[in-house]
């Protein structure tokens, strides 16, 4: 008898699924499912291709400091420092000017004036309006009967709990789709700072939102609280440093001198460090490095003389230049002390030397910072003139090798 072969390879199959168990379909099913989702993958990968020659949008900057561009949208920036080390001075600033073209520095890149949404999580509402009326207003020169509130929208969650802090930020965001986002501060968005886990979680989140609403979103962190530590708190600082664009510092000088500077950044190096003073209305202002070195010599001996009257200790020397003692007399390592406040080859006049000198040892008293000059011009440490156009005094270090 002759089998018709297509029929026999047919029967043969029939015979095969039938002896296919539900398991064994099952498995197919899923196969095939997940080959569907490699294939769904893979053509989602192919829109992140990078290529030299893939046209991508043109990063955009908010800001420039020292000429360079900086604070771009689509990003997170970390602004950190210790406490009362001037961050929200800092973030003020910039808060300002989103409505000044240029503010002490730093100038505003967009013509028109930036959306800015304050998200305060730190402070009472008072020191929230505070800051608002009695400083970030008059740094904009804008009367506050009519400053642009359609712009600026401002919110104190301190009384929200953890877990709506986030979703309402990003609710804010999605809803009034600001240029420049004041998140301060990111630690009050979660309830442990060394979750690893949920930090991750929340730094990616303020990522997707930094990205779909193009803005810019400032994490305001302390730092840890050591003197020498200076690395962002907790778990999430670490996130922090590793997502942001670029991270800047804030420091405290002395009584109102403030200073701040880029520590890391993706694309613009900025080396320099902008100084400011801060006057009696809590107002930064910039002023001349020497004019800085003077207001910080006045604060600290002013600091002394208060100390004095309440008969409180004076603020010690710097022990890194105490030698010791004689005669009931503090001897200064003066080679290393004058070696530390000037350079080889540049001149000081007196007032300017008296003031380096002073912030660098902490000594405050005026006959003790004329004995310690008057000594190292006699030991050689350095050499004494006078000027040829004033014939004010000026000192140079000595660049003699063995001295030091």
């Amino acid at each position: 008898m002759n089998i018709n072969p297509q029929a026999a390879s047919l029967a043969q199959k029939d015979v095969q699924q039938a002896a296919m168990t539900q398991a064994d379909i099952e498995a197919a099913r899923k196969s095939e499912q997940h080959a569907l989702e490699v294939q769904q993958m893979l053509s989602r990968l192919e829109e992140r291709r990078i290529t030299p020659s893939k046209e991508l949008p043109k990063m955009e900057f908010l800001f420039r400091l020292f000429h360079k561009p900086c604070f771009p949208r689509g990003e997170l920036v970390a602004l950190s420092g210790k406490a009362k080390s001037g961050k929200t001075f800092v973030s003020s600033i910039l808060m300002a000017l989103s409505f000044r073209s240029q503010v002490l520095s730093v100038e505003r890149i967009e013509p028109k004036r930036l959306h800015v949404l304050w998200y305060d999580t730190e402070q009472s509402e008072e020191s929230t309006q505070d800051i608002l009326r009695n400083r970030i207003i008059p740094m904009t020169g804008i009367p506050e009967d009519q400053f642009p509130m359609d712009i600026f929208d401002i919110f104190n969650v301190r009384a929200e709990g953890y877990d709506q802090r986030l979703p309402m930020l990003e609710a804010a965001v999605r809803h009034y789709h600001p240029d420049l986002v004041i998140l301060d501060g990111i630690r009050d968005l979660v309830a442990d700072i060394n979750d690893g886990v949920v930090a991750q979680e929340c730094l990616e989140r303020l990522m997707h939102l930094a990205s779909d609403e193009r803005c810019c979103i400032v994490c305001i962190l302390h730092q840890n609280k050591s003197v020498e530590d200076r690395n962002l708190r907790g778990w999430i600082g670490t996130e922090l440093k590793n997502k942001a664009f670029e991270v800047y510092e804030c420091s405290k000088s002395s009584e109102r001198i403030f200073t701040w500077g880029q520590t890391d950044t993706r694309k613009y190096d900025i080396l320099d460090t902008l100084k400011f003073a801060v006057n009696d209305d809590g107002i930064p202002y910039l002023c001349s490095e020497e004019q800085l070195k003077e207001a910080m010599f006045q604060a600290q001996k002013k600091v002394m003389e208060d100390r004095q009257s309440g008969g409180k200790a004076l603020v010690p020397f710097n022990p890194k230049y105490v030698l010791g003692k004689e005669n009931r007399k503090t001897i200064f390592d003066l080679p290393a002390l004058f070696k530390a406040v000037m350079d080889v080859g540049v001149q000081y006049y007196e007032d300017n030397l008296r003031s380096k000198v002073s912030l660098e040892s902490n000594i405050m008293t005026d006959h003790i910072l004329a004995e310690q000059i008057k000594k190292a011009v006699a030991d050689g440490i350095i050499l004494q003139s006078v000027s040829a156009l004033n014939g004010k005094k000026i000192y140079m270090l000595n660049a003699q090798p063995s001295l030091f």
